[in-house]
């Protein structure tokens, strides 16, 4: 037989022999694969939402506005200075804009006004999808901000002790949609993370009305420009440091600021599938130790009939390989089936956002991905295991233990269980590292949610109890990430098991012949795995608290109640002392004479 054929039907047969420990592989590798299939996916989804509505809106290509100082009220010439500019071919009317606080009743938060006129005009023209446009005493919102309120036109609000019907809802393309109406609008005095205002267009008397002498008007306007595409350049070039100057904004920043929501998610799963791939190598890793101490004689005997290290080597790596192609497949489809449900345009543009879409090079990426996992964690302990002398192999005798001094002597009048779980896991310190790196991880994803729990609920009780909905955004795909995260723990735990069994079948005999009852070596081969799972769990707190901190770019972070982090670590203590107890109880029940049997076949 040709040797790629004796490699492929050696992986079939390793595959078919060995179905659990497969589904394991696939189940983690396919994790990792579908997370970074649904970030690469969700790239620039959200540009035909905007774009959509910038044309029928009739959005502006440059937007500006000037503020009042302490002093003197806005510079409103400047505005109109700025209409004269080489390359403006169009403008608007210049609309007041204050700030205030809104209450409808049942809620309450910050707004900004700006005042309209009853017609709309050429450049940024609201468009209305319920109701209808400004009149005096009546109020359009604009409609993410209107949901965010759960208002509905025939609603009443009260601004400044006023009170307003909502006339209207409507979508714009000339102000970031809530909650990022503060990227453009906002005074220095007012970018802060507390505060969060929302669009609401008056006619230019109720909107002047709401002025007060500690809130003067500022003032905003709207351009056209003969090529839009160069509205960055032009704004770059007419922004000044000075205080009474206008501030410029392209309408290419409005669309970034909209993409937000999708660009966070994406952001998130990209770096999402970074920690999982980590993770799924430690699952290889762990995969390949053990499978390699199983086929320790079957070297032997590939080498006795002529089998090169070469040879070996490849039959080693062909089994996972071939699976992580199948597991880079898997992750593909249901990351491509899954993206879509994450795309998230807003309530403040129109239309539906793009479907996600996959390039031949993301696929590449994505497959070679899958198989740089596997070959990474495979190659050295398949290499090192082709390397055996034959006769070393077909002997497979047991490896002489590590043993430490200190280890010895702290274990010595522990009970039985507690003993040989404290030297099992003192034997392998690598593996311990891979369990406790393994379980800081998804521990640190669940303590993010519950991060975000607590900042809702926060919010929900707080002066500004609207839900924010970049924070829901976070939260969905916080939780597809804890999801993902929570399986390959859940991996991690069964192949460190049953390898930690494999390694330590002869000395778990020995000690069942010497009296040891099969409960006892169970709950050992248990207590190793939970001492590092318990490590873990303490410090996926912090790194939980930290990677929401970081995913919210220094965001309001609040610390959970301490029974709820409690409850995450015991829970993972539970869910993982019962995925470990099944591997290790059906080791400790392998008969002792086959066991031992092994060193003289």
């Amino acid at each position: 037989m040709g040797r790629l054929l004796v490699v492929a039907r050696l992986a079939v047969r390793d595959v078919r022999r060995r179905p659990a420990q497969a589904v394991l592989l696939l189940l983690a590798i396919t994790a990792a694969t579908a997370t970074l299939t649904m970030g690469i996916a969700l790239r620039g989804v959200t540009s035909q939402p905007y774009q959509r509505t910038r044309a029928l809106t009739g959005g502006p290509d440059l937007m500006a506005m000037v503020e009042p100082l302490k002093g003197p009220p806005a510079d409103v010439r400047a505005l109109r200075a700025l209409s004269r500019a080489s390359g403006v071919v169009a403008h608007s009317d210049v609309f007041p804009v204050t700030w205030t606080v809104l209450r409808t009743g049942r809620q309450t938060a910050q707004a900004m006004v700006e005042g309209r006129d009853p017609v709309p005009g050429r450049i940024d023209r609201p468009k209305l999808t319920a109701g209808s446009w400004v009149h005096p005493g009546s109020a359009v919102v604009e409609r993410s901000f209107a949901q965010a309120l759960d208002l509905s036109t025939g609603d009443r609000i009260t601004m400044h002790g006023r009170s307003f019907d909502v006339a209207g809802i409507a979508v714009s393309a000339a102000i970031p949609a809530y909650p990022q109406v503060c990227a453009f609008s906002c005074m220095p005095s007012r970018q802060l993370s507390n505060y969060v205002p929302g669009l609401i267009w008056l006619t230019k008397s109720d909107a002047s009305g709401l002025a007060s002498q500690a809130e003067a008007l500022s003032y905003i306007m709207n351009y056209k420009i003969a090529d839009p595409a160069d509205a960055r350049s032009l704004a770059a070039a007419h922004n000044s440091p000075s205080l009474t100057a206008p501030y410029i904004m392209s309408w290419q920043v409005i669309r970034d600021q909209d993409a937000q929501f999708a660009e966070n998610d994406r952001r998130a799963l990209l770096a999402g599938s970074l920690v999982l791939a980590v993770l799924a190598m430690a699952s290889v890793i762990v995969l390949a130790a053990g499978r390699m101490a199983e086929q320790t004689r079957r070297v032997g005997q590939l080498k006795a009939v002529g089998a090169t290290p070469g040879l070996v080597t490849t039959v080693l790596l062909a089994e996972h390989l071939v699976l992580a192609l199948l597991a880079g497949a898997a992750g593909l489809v249901i990351g491509w089936l899954t993206a879509p449900l994450l795309v998230h345009a807003g309530a403040g543009l129109l239309a539906a956002p793009g479907a996600p879409t996959m390039t031949p090079s993301a696929v590449g990426l994505v497959i070679a991905t899958a198989a740089g996992v596997v070959v990474a964690a495979t190659l050295i302990p398949a290499v090192r295991a082709a390397r055996t002398s034959t006769a070393r192999a077909l002997a497979d005798t047991a490896r002489r233990p590590r043993r430490s001094g200190w280890l010895i002597a702290v274990s010595a009048r522990l009970p039985a269980s507690l003993l040989m779980g404290l030297r099992l896991a003192g034997r392998r310190p690598r593996r311990v590292v891979l369990q406790m790196f393994s379980t800081a991880v998804t521990v640190s994803g669940i303590v993010a949610v519950l991060v975000i729990h607590a900042v809702n609920h926060l919010q929900r009780g707080g002066s500004s109890p609207l839900a924010n909905p970049e924070t829901r955004s976070l939260n969905q795909v916080t939780l597809i990430l804890t999801i993902m995260l929570v399986i390959l723990a859940a991996v991690n735990a069964i192949l460190t098991t049953w390898a930690t069994v494999l390694d330590a079948r002869r000395s778990s005999a020995v000690v069942r012949a010497i009296g040891a009852t099969p409960g006892q070596i169970s709950a050992g081969l248990s207590v190793a795995q939970l001492l590092p799972v318990l490590a873990g769990a303490l410090l996926g707190i912090p790194g939980g608290i930290g990677l929401y901190t970081v995913a919210k770019n220094g965001g309001p972070t609040v610390i959970p109640a301490t029974w709820w982090l409690v409850a995450a670590v015991i829970g993972t203590l539970v869910a993982l002392a019962g995925l470990t107890a099944i591997p290790a109880r059906i080791g400790a029940r392998r008969p002792v004479t086959e066991v031992l049997g092994l060193d003289s076949d």
